[in-house]
């Protein structure tokens, strides 16, 4: 298979895959961690009028589907690709960065949460994408600074 469709194969896939680690944290998380009662918690306008009776705890399975999803994204992605593995894994937590960030604006969360998870759940994770990539790929030196 020619690299370039491998590569747009690689992030297709990191895309697919950690979108749907992703939703299926979110899926789960009202029977770990229930929302206030009577919140709907199905669209962005009933997260947004209830924000004010979430509790911190009811952020961490957000954040979590939203680290792990791109975790799961750009080391699918890395493994995937056959060239620039580094740069496509960057481009997945990217990609969900820019989902976060457009998340933000739609759902007017704590200041605290959305700079966490902007800072903490994308980029980083992308990164620690890379750093298990290399290590389940034989013969791939870490890739410390990214440029694997």
């Amino acid at each position: 298979m020619p690299n370039i469709v491998r590569n747009v194969l690689a992030v297709l896939a990191g895309i697919v895959i950690g979108g749907v680690v992703n939703m299926a944290i979110i899926t789960v998380s009202p029977s770990l961690i229930p929302p206030p009662a009577g919140v709907d918690v199905t669209t962005a306008d009933g997260l947004a009028r209830a924000m004010h009776l979430f509790e911190p705890r009811h952020f961490v399975m957000p954040f979590l589907a939203h680290a792990i999803g791109t975790l799961v994204g750009a080391l699918a992605a890395y493994l995937i690709a056959a060239t620039a593995k580094a740069p496509i894994a960057y481009a997945i937590g990217a990609f969900f960065l820019l989902g976060g960030v457009a998340a933000s604006l739609m759902i007017p969360a704590p200041a605290w949460f959305i700079a966490l998870d902007l800072v903490v759940a994308y980029l980083p994770m992308a990164w620690l994408g890379i750093q298990i990539g290399c290590r389940l790929s034989p013969g791939m030196a870490p890739a410390i600074s990214g440029n694997s």
